[in-house]
C-alpha cells in the first residue's frame, strides 16, 4: 500500500502487485465505490504486469472530499496516479461503474496505450435496450437468485452506510452466473461505500461523455459475461461497436465478474489484448 498526491493536495492510497519494472496496468473498482479489495489480483493479472489498483476517494484508505468525489473529478485523480507512477506506457482497466471514469480519463488525458472495460455499466451510454430481464429469466428458477433480484428491485436501502452494504450483499447472488463456493466466497469480499457512493455519481461531465466516444481512438477491450443480469449483453456489446478502436469478447457461463467465475477466459482475452497495446 502506497500514497501519491492529488492535484488538490489530497494524499490519496493504493495498492500495488507484481513487478515493479513491469508494464502498469491501472485496476479501477466499480460499485461504484466498492472497497478494491474486491478484485484481488485479476486472476493473477500481477505475475507479468505491475498491477496498480487505487482506492477511489472515501473508499478504502483515501479520504473523501465530496468536491472531487464524482466519477468526472475523479478522472484527474487518475492521471495524477499516471504522472506518480511515472510510466510512459500505461492500460487501464475498469470495473462495472468505473468504465465512465476510465472513458472520461480517456477523453481528457491522452496517452494511454489502452484500455480494458470489463462487465461496464453502459446502459447510459448507448441507444440500444438492455436484455437484462432476458438474462435474468434464464434463471427464473434459480430461487437463490430470484431472492437475489427481488432485494435489487426493491431498491438501495440507503439509512445507513451499514444498511446500504447489507443491502448490496442481499443482492450479491444476482450478480453471478451460478452461486458456487468461489462466488459466495469472492462476494463476501470489499464493502460498499454509502457516502462515496453518492458522490460518485453526484452532477453531469461538463461535456457530453457519450459525445465523445467516436473520437476516442485508443485501443479498447470490452469484456462482457453472456450470463450478466446486471449489465445485460447488448449495451456492453453496443458500447464496444461505439469506440472506433474497440473489440468485444463474451465470456460463456459468466456474470459480472469474469476473473471469479471464468478466470481461464478472462485471462487469455486481457493478456492476449495486453501482449498487443503493452508488451513486456
Amino acid at each position: 500500500m502506497a500514497t501519491y498526491a492529488a492535484a488538490d493536495g489530497t494524499e490519496l492510497t493504493y495498492d500495488a502487485h507484481g513487478p515493479a519494472d513491469a508494464p502498469v496496468v491501472i485496476a479501477l473498482p466499480g460499485g461504484p465505490a466498492r472497497d478494491p479489495a474486491y478484485l484481488g489480483d485479476l486472476a493473477g493479472l500481477a505475475g507479468a504486469r505491475r498491477l496498480v489498483v487505487p482506492h477511489p476517494r472515501g473508499v478504502g484508505r483515501s479520504p473523501l472530499d465530496p468536491a472531487h468525489a464524482s466519477w468526472w473529478a475523479q478522472a484527474q485523480d487518475v492521471q495524477d496516479l499516471r504522472l506518480h507512477l511515472g510510466a510512459s506506457r500505461v492500460v487501464l482497466l475498469a470495473h462495472s461503474a468505473a468504465a465512465r471514469q476510465a472513458l472520461g480519463h480517456a477523453l481528457r488525458f491522452p496517452g494511454l496505450a489502452g484500455l480494458v472495460l470489463v462487465t461496464p455499466s453502459a446502459a447510459s451510454l448507448v441507444d440500444v435496450a438492455s436484455d437484462a430481464e432476458a438474462v435474468a429469466a434464464r434463471r427464473a428458477d434459480d430461487p437463490v437468485f430470484r431472492s437475489a433480484v427481488a432485494v435489487l428491485e426493491g431498491g438501495a436501502d440507503t439509512s445507513s452506510a451499514q444498511a446500504y452494504d447489507a443491502w448490496q450483499r442481499a443482492g450479491a447472488p444476482a450478480g453471478y452466473a451460478a452461486w458456487g463456493p468461489a462466488e459466495r466466497e469472492h462476494a463476501a469480499a470489499g464493502r460498499w461505500h454509502l457516502a462515496a457512493a453518492r458522490a460518485y455519481l453526484a452532477g453531469p461531465p461538463p461535456d457530453d461523455l457519450r459525445a465523445g466516444l467516436p473520437t476516442l481512438t485508443v485501443p479498447t477491450l470490452v469484456v462482457a459475461g453472456a450470463e450478466d443480469a446486471l449489465t445485460g449483453v447488448t449495451p456492453v456489446a453496443a458500447l464496444a461497436a461505439a469506440l472506433p478502436a474497440g473489440r468485444l469478447a463474451v465470456l460463456a457461463a459468466c456474470g459480472h465478474y469474469p476473473w471469479v467465475e471464468q478466470p481461464a477466459a478472462f485471462r487469455g482475452v486481457v493478456d492476449g489484448f495486453l501482449a498487443e497495446v503493452l508488451p513486456g
